[in-house]
């Protein structure tokens, strides 16, 4: 489906789009690739990176800023939505530029995208989008229906199919537990918020594996989950740092103890697959809709896919090996 196309991604710059760029490069040959993104700085780094290949163009801009959208978006077929305000803390204490990014700029790549002609669009979620406690998981829950009720809300008869990707913890990514670990193992004291604490963990491979998927699979209206292993934070500090001392330092604001991807209200319209959930959306009864349940087997009413009672669970030396393979010489452990 993506081969010979033009693709564009939001937040492209960021550390989904690092990956999500030279992987289908590589694996579909698009026609052309768009990073739209904010920040020129992260945009000139990348831009050296692909500097020969004629297929990459980079464009500066802001979801928030609907002209320029209907710009970059001019012979576009297929979106990846990675553009968000998404540290916890930030959006707690900034909430209106939390709502600007991440529901008001939704709202703009919706309605752009419907006026362009775009094919199909995959919004990236989060896990604290399921269940929030948080302003930056009710944005993106709010942003998640957004695009789940823009298949067929207010411009009937438009060609353009949404569907959402949720996931936990990136591993390795920018601002991640592993990474500033990884910075301050030397120093002989890690801080723990709990030790009770658990996550899922997913490396960028597999996220953009997904997202490739889910633009083949989806109808429409779709939130695809893949199922991950979780880790308990304190195996994380101690695969990093086995002689580090733990300090405990408390849930920040707006911080889960566990995460959670699926809820139990979300149950009845789930249904699961080799390597992945789907929730189907309530409106249009098209949690019935066959074409989107597939060969899907409906999980049980009571079902929950939390952290902390995942039936997959990531060793110390399953980390070990990932770090090892996957982060830089210096943060080897």
């Amino acid at each position: 489906m993506l081969k010979n196309s033009s693709i564009l991604i939001t937040g492209g710059t960021g550390s989904f789009g690092r990956s999500f760029v030279p992987l289908t490069l590589k694996k579909y040959n698009p026609k052309r690739l768009i990073i739209f993104s904010r920040d020129e700085m992260k945009q000139w780094e990348m831009e050296k990176q692909f500097k020969d290949d004629n297929r990459v163009r980079f464009f500066i801009g802001d979801v928030r800023d609907k002209s320029r959208l209907h710009r970059a978006l001019n012979g576009v077929e297929y979106v990846v939505h990675a553009a968000a305000t998404k540290i916890v803390s930030t959006a707690e204490y900034n909430p209106f530029e939390c709502v600007k990014t991440n529901i008001n700029g939704a709202m703009n790549l919706i309605d752009v995208c419907i006026d362009q002609g775009v094919k199909r669009v995959v919004a990236l979620s989060t896990d604290k989008a399921s269940s929030p406690i948080n302003l930056y998981g009710a944005s993106k829950l709010a942003s998640d229906k957004l695009f789940i009720a823009s298949n067929s809300s207010y411009a009937a008869g438009h060609r353009t199919s949404f569907a959402v990707v949720r996931y936990g913890n990136v591993m390795g990514s920018r601002g991640s537990v592993i990474p500033f670990f990884l910075s301050i193992k030397d120093k002989n004291e890690l801080p723990i918020t709990d030790e009770r604490m658990t996550r899922f963990m997913i490396s960028l491979q597999s996220g953009v594996e997904l997202v490739w998927h889910t633009f083949d699979d989806m109808k429409g209206g779709e939130i695809y989950v893949k199922k991950i292993p979780s880790i308990k934070v304190t195996d994380i500090a101690s695969a990093i740092a086995p002689k580090a001392k733990y300090r405990i330092v408390g849930i920040r604001p707006g911080e889960k103890l566990h995460e959670q991807m699926i809820s139990v209200e979300d149950a009845d319209y789930t249904y699961e697959y080799p390597g992945y959930y789907k929730i189907l959306p309530q409106i249009n009864n098209w949690s019935k809709d066959t074409k989107r349940i597939k060969n899907g087997i409906k999980v049980s009413s009571n079902f929950v896919y939390s952290s902390n009672n995942n039936s997959e669970w990531m060793t110390k030396e399953d980390l070990k090996k990932w770090i090892n393979s996957n982060m830089s010489l210096s943060k080897k452990i």
